[in-house]
């Protein structure tokens, strides 16, 4: 039996749950990519293509403070900027694209930092 790449299983979840999940101007998609050593978080608004308000662990803001911190709370600290970042735009309500990831670690961390902040999704 071949081994499946573990890159080309996560493109196909994505896709699946592409093929689900729409931004529209009322209720923009939270997505997010994880690399190796940083994670990104951006709120798009599919209907216009736009980017509506976005963070990562390479901003200025959460690279000092996450300084010697895990992975995981550095993702809780941009899920809470993301969405005190989306709610100033006046958005309160996103939908949750975890980007073929599961929902596990330091997407699960980034998630509920974002609802604790006031997201609902």
């Amino acid at each position: 039996m071949a081994r499946v790449e573990p890159r080309l299983a996560r493109n196909r979840r994505h896709s699946r749950v592409r093929a689900k999940v729409i931004g529209t101007a009322s209720r923009p998609r939270l997505c997010l990519f994880r690399s190796l050593d940083h994670i990104y978080a951006q709120v798009i608004d599919d209907s216009k293509g736009h980017t509506l308000a976005s963070a990562s662990t390479l901003e200025p803001e959460i690279k000092g403070e996450a300084q010697g911190k895990a992975k995981t709370a550095e993702a809780e600290m941009v899920g809470s900027l993301v969405a005190k970042r989306t709610l100033d735009k006046g958005i309160s309500q996103v939908v949750f694209d975890r980007g073929g990831y599961k929902y596990h670690g330091r997407v699960k961390a980034l998630a509920e930092a974002a609802r604790q902040a006031g997201l609902k999704f």
